[in-house]
């Protein structure tokens, strides 16, 4: 499952408010351009890069000026030690005193923070698509660079947060990385270099493993082009996968994604779904619901995207003549979590231009994952 991460929306200064420790200062509301804190139990939309680091979230829009000051928003203002790099000590000490402070961002102080934000981003957010001709990212690789940046940046974490965690990063690839090692290729094999003698120094275990291959876009192939054939069906349609509401790096990311039909069979009625697929993940468990009109369903997916659900109608089954009878054209298909914040298709869209543009001219804040995925023949 992603991270869960407090939200903040972009905006160009912070201010806060109260004395420390008060609600005031746990969660400081950013004083322009819009800014402010969403429900901390859920993750950010998908346009935000949001880092934790030692007493507060920075967040940035991903697809603006790289220069952009972030948005500060204040978890514990005392635990924020390293806020003088990049605001000056007279603001930090205005801060810490709880004097309402104007705080403006030292020109490229947060830089590398903001590139450890997008490598987050990019884990959680990513929207690989066969459909759209977006490359996946390793994870391996994606994930050993994020641990060297962490490492990097190790000022910034003086105290555990959501995105420290630099053995979490590296523990579970070691495999996939001696793999990709013994590709060869010498800005891989340097990077893992690097992450091996980091694994030595904080104590995770790399012993030599029988290597992992690659995860291969043909092996989704077949389930991200697969259609649910809607031929004697009773209705059908197509939906979108809402990026918020599912784990990161299993279900393609562009749009109408998931086919169904509606089906008798016997008397009984069941709406069959079908996800496309693109990415290392695993789809088997995640729910899915059915809705339309007095008729609803849920049920889950399996391995390959597909499920089929039973519809139900006033506690009971639905009947054939019911489905018939059915103006299914409202229905409402929705894969993942139902709790939570929305994005819409022009967000959606707004991301997948940024992967688009990336891929086609990697930027000096680009990740080697990016860089290969860039090189590949997709």
């Amino acid at each position: 499952m992603p991270r869960r991460r407090r939200s903040a929306c972009a905006a160009r200064r912070c201010r806060t408010l109260g004395e420390p420790g008060s609600p005031a200062t746990d969660q400081v509301d950013a004083g322009s351009a819009g800014g402010g804190m969403t429900d901390p139990g859920y993750p950010p939309l998908p346009s935000v890069a949001v880092l934790e680091v030692s007493g507060a979230v920075l967040s940035w829009i991903v697809d603006e000026e790289p220069s952009t000051a972030p948005e500060i928003s204040f978890t514990d203002p005392l635990r924020a030690d390293w806020l003088w790099r990049v605001v000056g000590e007279q603001a930090h000490v205005a801060v810490v005193e709880g004097r309402t402070a104007d705080l403006q961002v030292l020109p490229g102080s947060t830089d590398a923070l903001r590139r450890l934000a997008l490598g987050h981003w990019l884990r959680r957010w990513w929207p690989a698509s066969i459909r759209e001709g977006i490359a996946e990212l390793d994870p391996a690789l994606l994930d050993a660079e994020i641990a060297l940046s962490t490492v990097a940046a190790e000022e910034f974490f003086t105290d555990d947060t959501l995105d420290s965690d630099v053995a979490g990063l590296l523990a579970p690839h070691t495999a996939r990385l001696d793999a990709l090692a013994a590709e060869g290729d010498p800005r891989v094999t340097a990077l893992i270099d690097r992450c091996r003698d980091l694994a030595a120094e904080i104590g995770v275990d790399w012993t030599a493993t029988v290597p992992v291959g690659p995860v291969r876009r043909a092996d989704y192939a077949l389930a991200a082009g697969s259609r649910t054939s809607r031929q004697d069906a009773i209705a059908g349609g197509v939906a979108t996968v809402r990026w918020s509401a599912v784990p990161p790096g299993i279900f393609d990311a562009a749009e109408d994604t998931v086919e169904w039909s509606v089906r008798s069979d016997g008397g009984a009625v069941d709406v069959v779904v079908q996800v496309a697929l693109s990415g290392p993940g695993h789809a088997d468990g995640i729910p899915v619901t059915v809705r339309c009109g007095d008729h609803g369903g849920a049920g889950v997916l399996a391995a390959d995207g597909r499920a089929e659900i039973p519809m139900v109608t006033g506690g009971r089954p639905t009947t054939e003549t019911e489905a018939w009878n059915q103006d299914w054209s409202t229905a409402v298909v929705h894969v993942g979590a139902t709790a939570g914040p929305d994005e819409d298709a022009r967000t959606r869209a707004r991301v997948r231009a940024f992967a688009r543009a990336r891929l086609a001219a990697p930027t000096a804040d680009a990740y080697l994952a990016e860089i290969l995925a860039a090189e590949s023949d997709y």
